[in-house]
């Protein structure tokens, strides 16, 4: 990549709020020009790379360029960017021309230059007429045309977007997606904007990172986001999917829902276990036929104004989802195809629970900074630092946590087909994951336990197979 071309270098960033750290080790080149969005879940510290990108947080670890500059210890007013913030803090006791010239009087620019910067702006944003009005008497669109106004009327370098849609309606935020487009095409300066809107990110952007628990799961084209995500958080996160855990039998043909398919991915290796995702618009549904790869059963079409959705179980025990521009009665035979094409295999971010632990004694283990009973470990002595492995389908939760070893609150959770997969936080912020065919809600608190005998135990010098 030219170098030239970076206007904002984030090198090897981290930030704790006490004890939580919410951003863990990013690193992101942002070009020149470019409409870079931040996408994911509350917390997973998209706001955070905003506000140290603006000034108004610092990084405890790592460096943030802007146009060349190192910018750690620089005040949010000497750098060149500019942020619309989600309430968009406009002066109530000034007009519109005055809140969008309020920056310009500060810097001393002339007044027959401040106003016609002003007044451009405000055509830019479709606000011409309104210079006289009380902000408070405009709606939450206008209030927001004006905040965006008052941000560019400054000619920043970099403008910095937080959410700056989501206090409207529906409708309104579609007409100023489409807004926001058009000025970043004519200004031709950089955007960063911040959202967990999904289809916002993917309608505006040139190029969008995905976060979650701090850390940058993926960075690419919208295109590439949504075809060919990078594992099953981004694949989720982003549209609806079929995922499905697979064994990658060989180079091109890969096995799920108790089926073999060809695919054209390689060098995963031989009867590996990976995981796939299949998009619902993907999956070829036709009436029962012996031309199909493998048949289910309808038991629900709804109509979404563009397409149906459909649901269908297998014999196996596996429900899809399904998008067709043609609707199918609940109780039908179906049979079904997937080209190769359209199966996206995924490395397997992990394929067991490993905590790191000690010995309290020859039957006790403490991981999660909590006590669990374990089977006595041959050569393994109390004081002893451990790893521990658990398999997901071997975690079992309680939905009332004092019937548990351990305590934690449900913050992901994925539908894998025919069964759940649950991230799981305990009060030490490790996760815990769990295969589950019963029904949890995001951020129910739960307990944990595991059985003596469900636990792998083995001295931390040794190499996990995990």
């Amino acid at each position: 990549m030219n170098k030239d071309n970076i206007i904002i270098s984030i090198d090897h960033v981290s930030k704790w709020f006490g004890d939580k750290r919410v951003l863990d080790d990013i690193s992101l080149n942002i070009k020149k020009g470019e409409f870079v969005t931040i996408l994911g879940p509350s917390g997973c510290g998209k706001t955070t790379t905003l506000r140290i990108i603006a000034g108004f947080e610092t990084p405890d670890e790592g460096s943030i360029y802007i146009d060349g500059e190192l910018m750690n210890k620089v005040q949010p007013h000497k750098r060149p960017v500019n942020t619309v913030f989600q309430r968009y803090a406009l002066f109530p006791h000034l007009n519109v021309f005055d809140n969008i010239a309020f920056g310009l009087k500060l810097q001393g620019v002339a007044k027959d230059e401040i106003e016609k910067r002003v007044m451009r702006v405000l055509k830019m944003v479709g606000m011409t007429d309104y210079e006289w009005r009380d902000v408070d008497s405009l709606s939450g669109g206008q209030q927001q045309r004006v905040a965006i106004a008052r941000a560019i009327v400054n000619r920043p370098a970099v403008l910095l977007l937080d959410e700056p849609l989501s206090a409207l309606d529906h409708k309104m935020r579609k007409d100023m997606q489409i807004e926001l487009k058009q000025m970043h095409k004519q200004l031709g300066i950089t955007f960063v904007y911040v959202t967990h809107d999904q289809e916002e990110a993917l309608t505006l952007s040139d190029t969008v990172v995905v976060m979650n628990h701090g850390v940058i799961q993926q960075i690419g084209s919208p295109t590439d986001i949504y075809n060919e995500p990078v594992n099953c958080f981004v694949a989720d996160f982003i549209g609806e999917s079929n995922i499905f855990n697979a064994i990658m039998v060989e180079d091109r043909k890969v096995s799920f829902m108790d089926h073999e398919f060809e695919c054209v991915d390689e060098g995963f290796g031989e009867n590996v276990p990976v995981d796939v995702v299949v998009r619902p618009e993907d999956i070829y549904i036709m009436p029962k036929t012996d031309k199909g790869q493998f048949d289910g059963v309808v038991s629900s079409c709804i109509f979404k104004g563009v397409h149906y959705e459909i649901i269908v179980n297998t014999p196996d025990g596996y429900e899809l989802m399904i998008q067709d521009y043609n609707p199918f009665e609940v109780g039908m035979e179906v049979s079904m195809i997937i080209k190769p094409t359209d199966i996206q295999v995924m490395k397997k971010e992990r394929i067991c629970n490993t905590f790191e632990g000690e010995m309290i004694d020859d039957t006790h283990v403490e991981i999660l900074d909590c006590e669990f009973e374990c089977l006595k470990q041959e050569g393994i002595s109390a004081g002893d630092k451990v790893l521990v492995e658990v398999d997901f389908d071997k975690v079992e939760l309680t939905d009332d946590k004092r019937d548990g070893t351990c305590e934690g609150d449900i913050r992901f959770i994925l539908y894998k087909a025919d069964h759940y997969q649950l991230s799981v936080r305990a009060l030490n912020r490790e996760y815990i994951y769990v295969d589950t065919q019963d029904v949890w809600e995001d951020r129910d608190i739960v307990g944990i336990n595991i059985r003596p005998e469900d636990m792998r135990i083995k001295l931390k010098e040794a190499k996990s197979q995990a």
